[in-house]
This record gives structure tokens, C-alpha cells and sequence, in this order.
């Protein structure tokens, strides 16, 4: 499996930019191209996923450079289980666009969405944090696309609001790799973790002010407070597919706090000891409430999803910030159901608005055939706000049971059932104003901050949308072997050394590696001199 570790990242990468010039004037074709790379996609890193589980972690050296001086790939459960997440949340996501023509609503929109996977599967994959950069800024770049999609003014502002936060985060990574480079002298992650474990005491100060840069721009990418005051608004003004892929964009920047500071900057490290925790958790329990409480005063439906989503990234680095194999496990299943969840509450409010024009949470006009959205609404409200018998319900309780070994769990404990209880109550306030309550026709319908043009009532869609509830369904239903699948993935994590050997080779390898290399030297040495390749090779003599 070694030489398909970069499929998913070459194959969105050639399909973007042959869909752009052999297929712009045709959306038929566009469509049916971009489907197919998204099929082609989820095979691949279901293929992927089955490689990693059996526990081995391989990496490919693009060029055939090796580590660490050339760019590496890195496949592990943590990789594998994202890049398959993100594949099949794209293909719903983007069948769900396609049946209801939000595809058309722009130009490019097929083109930006392969772009953006591509961006998301080498962020994922990257073994070169310099890389990591790369790919977060084409993230950027293809999001900042895909969220003016459709045009408007208030998304226009949206997007601008939401460029400006990340490129002020791409500023304070370029300052952190610099300083990461001028101490260690490589970017490789493999080669960082070794030598940030072998760094003078006097060095310390510069490790911890790197791990804190970082720290910012991971936590800013999953908006983490109080970094996070670009995600309402972007994902509130957002077209609701690209908002439903974003909601696996947050989770990004979880993934890299998990990846960077069990890797490079563990809790082991003597100049870290509780740094990240004393900085993470403390933000986590707020970003928990201040997101849940938005729930209850959101205004209309897209912005109350919206801070569900802040708040469920709440939950998450809370579970992260503990820095335990038992929390990173349930962090991992947790993420795993936050991104469906979000998503499909995304769809739904597409839906409504498909069939109001706004998502206004005030007494309106009946929705036009409502029953089917209403119900898919509320399981997809009861998986966000951890009600039982969902995956929300397991994932916050594997949550509550990993914290318990912290000083700080009944803190823990009593913002996330405070916070659940608020969003219980925020869901189902919005519930009732958009299906239950008695509808003054006369009451003018809000803006719901722009005018949106009507949506497409299609079949498909909503099949899309119950594709997203089913996942979630099957992640309830297949809670063991996935929390096994992620109990192992934090137990590779939380011993890195198979990683790094991975990637730079045991110390055995680079011994026969560097004798090889050596050897190699002396030949040409003395092929430069006119000597024989070997001294002790046979004389011979035209005499004899």
C-alpha cells in the first residue's frame, strides 16, 4: 500500500484542474467527473483505513528523497481515520450539492471542491510540518471559493472576515516555523520529535514559545476560544453543503494539536510539562459554554448550528487537552460523530430554507412539507446535544469517564451536562418555531441576514441528508469496534517511536544506510583519482 498513500492527495489535484479547462462550459460532465473522483476517493481511503488497522504505519518519500531531507507521507490509523472521515463526508456533501443545484448557483464550485479535498487529505497525511502549512494555505485558498459561492454581499463580508482570521494564523505558523528551524535545523516531524527529546535545558525557553505559536494556529483552525470569532458568521453565511464539508475543517486543527503534541511537544518533554493542558482545558470549558449558550440566542437556525459546532469543539479539546490515551480515544470517536452531526444539521437547514427562504427562528408561514425534515432535524438535534441512544449520547460519556483522572473532572463534568442540557433546551426552542408552534401568516418573513435565492425540493437531497443520519445510526450501533479502532490509534500515538522508525528507519537501518552511503563515497573517491574501486582487487599483469 505504500506507493497509494498519495493517491488521494494526486488524484483531487489532477481532477480540479481538468475539470476547469476540458469541462467548463458542460456541468453535465463536471458533475459526473467530480462524482467519480469522490467514489474513487472513499475507496481509496477505505483501502487505507484497512491497511493501517492491523497497526502497521508506512510512509512514502516523495522523489524517492529520503527523510529527512525529502517530503514524506505518512499513513497511521490517525491519518487513515481521517482521510476516510473527510472522503465520506465529501461524497455525501457533494451528491447532496448536485441534487439540489447549488453546484450551478457559481462558477468553479466543482474544480474548488476537489481542491479543497486535496487540501484537507495532505494536511492529513503530511509528514513535514513546512508541508502542513502548504496545505492548510490551500485550504484556505479553495474554502475562501467555495464560501462566496453563490455571491452576496453579507457572504462577501463573511468571507473576508474569515480570510483575514487565517492569514493572520498563517502569519503566526511562519514565525513558529522559523523558530522551530533556527533551533532543530529540520522541519520533518519524525526527525523534530528526536531531537526535541535530545534539546539543552538552556533551549527550553525557545521549545515552549514554538509549541505556544503552534498551539494559536491549530486552535484558532478549530476555533477554539478566543480564537474562534470567525466560524459563526462564515458558517451561518456559508452555502449549507460547503458549510457541511467545513464542519470537518475544525476538526483539522484538533487533529493537529493530537498530532504536533504527542509527537514533537509531548507532556513528557521536560520543558512542556502541563503547558498545552493548563492553556487547553481551561479554553476548552469556556468554548463549551459560550457555544451552547450561543445555541439558545443564535436567532435563526444556521447560526444556532453554528455555535453547536463551537461548542462541540469544546468538547473535543476538552477530551484532547487531557493528554491520555483513554481521552484521545474518546476524543477521536467523538470527532467522529461532531463532524457527521454538524453536518447533517447544515443540510437541514439548507431544507428549510429551501422551503421558507430563511432560517429565522420567529413564526412564520408553514413549511412546505415539513414532516420528513422536521424528523430528520430532530435526530440529528439529539446527536449534537448528546442525547441517548445516539453516538453523541456514547461519545460525551467516554468523554466524562476518560476525565475522571484529572484533578480538574468535576469541572469537567459539570460544564459538559450543564452545557447538554442547555443545548437540549436551544434545539428544542428552535424545533418548536420551525414545525410545532401555531404559524402567523401575517408575520413578515426575517432576512436571516441576506436574501437567499430559493433551493430545490429534491428527493436526492434528502437522501443525502439521510445518508449523514444513517452514518451516524451505524457509528451508534458499531461503538466497539470503532472505539477499539480508536483506543489503538491513541495507544500508536502515545508511543511514537514506531512512527518516527517509520520514517527515518531504526537505528539499525541508518547504520547500514550511512555504511552504505560511506562506501559509496570512497568509490567514487577513488574512481576521481584513477584508483581501483577496491585496493584488494586482483593484480594483473600482461607478463603473467
Amino acid at each position: 500500500m505504500q506507493h497509494w498513500i498519495i493517491a488521494p492527495i494526486i488524484l483531487p489535484a489532477l481532477m480540479g484542474p481538468f475539470i476547469t479547462l476540458a469541462m467548463r462550459h458542460d456541468v453535465t460532465l463536471q458533475r459526473v467527473a467530480s462524482l467519480v473522483s469522490a467514489v474513487l476517493l472513499v475507496g481509496l481511503t477505505g483501502a487505507l483505513l484497512v491497511s493501517a488497522a492491523g497497526g502497521n504505519i508506512e510512509s512514502y518519500e516523495l522523489g524517492s528523497w529520503p527523510a529527512p531531507f525529502g517530503i514524506v507521507l505518512v499513513l497511521d490509523r490517525l491519518s487513515a481515520l481521517m482521510v476516510t472521515l473527510t472522503a465520506v463526508l465529501g461524497l455525501v456533501v457533494l451528491a447532496y450539492a448536485i441534487a439540489t443545484n447549488w453546484d450551478q448557483r457559481g462558477r468553479n464550485f466543482h474544480a474548488l471542491y476537489q481542491f479543497q479535498l486535496m487540501g484537507l487529505f495532505g494536511a492529513m497525511l503530511t509528514g513535514d510540518i513546512f508541508n502542513l502549512f502548504v496545505f492548510f494555505e490551500i485550504l484556505l485558498i479553495a474554502s475562501y471559493g467555495l464560501m462566496t459561492h453563490g455571491g452576496g454581499r453579507m457572504r462577501l463580508r463573511g468571507g473576508v472576515q474569515y480570510v483575514i482570521y487565517n492569514l493572520a494564523g498563517s502569519t503566526l505558523f511562519l514565525f513558529a516555523l522559523g523558530t522551530l528551524y533556527a533551533v532543530f535545523g529540520t522541519l520533518n516531524m519524525a526527525d523534530l520529535a528526536e531531537r526535541a527529546a535530545e534539546l539543552p535545558a538552556g533551549d527550553g525557553a525557545l521549545l515552549r514559545v514554538t509549541a505556544v505559536l503552534l498551539l494559536l494556529v491549530f486552535v484558532l483552525k478549530g476555533a477554539l476560544l478566543p480564537m474562534h470569532f470567525w466560524l459563526p458568521n462564515t458558517y451561518a453565511l456559508a452555502p449549507a453543503p460547503v458549510a457541511a464539508l467545513f464542519a470537518v475543517m475544525t476538526k483539522v486543527g484538533a487533529y493537529s494539536v493530537i498530532r504536533v503534541f504527542t509527537l514533537i511537544f509531548p507532556v513528557t518533554l521536560a520543558p512542556m510539562g502541563g503547558l498545552v493542558a493548563d492553556v487547553v482545558v481551561p479554553a476548552a470549558l469556556v468554548t463549551l459554554a459560550i457555544g451552547m449558550i450561543g445555541v439558545l440566542g443564535g436567532g435563526t437556525l444556521a447560526r444556532t448550528v453554528s455555535f453547536a459546532a463551537i461548542g462541540s469543539m469544546g468538547t473535543l479539546f476538552l477530551a484532547i487537552g487531557t493528554f491520555s490515551e483513554l481521552a484521545t480515544g474518546a476524543a477521536l470517536y467523538y470527532l467522529i460523530h461532531s463532524t457527521l452531526a454538524t453536518a447533517a444539521l447544515f443540510l437541514v437547514v439548507d431544507q428549510v430554507r429551501a422551503r421558507r427562504g430563511n432560517s429565522a427562528l420567529v413564526p412564520q408561514a408553514p413549511l412546505v412539507r415539513s414532516g420528513l425534515v422536521a424528523a430528520f432535524f430532530f435526530a440529528a438535534a439529539i446527536a449534537m446535544a448528546g442525547m441517548p441512544p445516539l453516538s453523541g449520547f456514547l461519545g460525551k460519556l467516554m468523554v466524562l469517564e476518560a476525565i475522571r483522572a484529572a484533578d480538574w473532572w468535576v469541572w469537567g463534568w459539570a460544564f459538559i451536562l450543564v452545557t447538554s442540557l442547555i443545548a437540549v433546551v436551544g434545539f428544542a426552542r428552535a424545533g418548536s418555531v420551525l414545525f410545532w408552534r401555531p404559524h402567523d401568516k401575517m408575520t413578515p418573513a426575517a432576512s436571516d441576514e441576506f436574501q437567499i435565492a430559493p433551493g430545490t425540493l429534491s428527493g436526492w437531497g434528502m437522501a443525502a441528508l439521510g445518508t449523514l443520519l444513517a452514518l451516524i445510526a451505524a457509528l451508534t450501533v458499531a461503538a466497539g469496534p470503532v472505539t477499539g479502532y480508536t483506543q489503538a490509534t491513541a495507544a500508536q500515538l502515545y508511543a511514537p517511536q514506531g512512527y518516527i522508525y517509520a520514517v527515518l528507519g531504526t537505528p539499525e537501518e541508518r547504520a547500514a544506510r550511512l555504511a552504505a552511503e560511506e562506501e559509496r563515497a570512497d568509490d567514487l573517491h577513488g574512481a576521481d583519482h584513477g584508483a581501483p574501486a577496491h585496493s584488494d582487487a586482483p593484480a594483473t599483469s600482461e607478463g603473467h
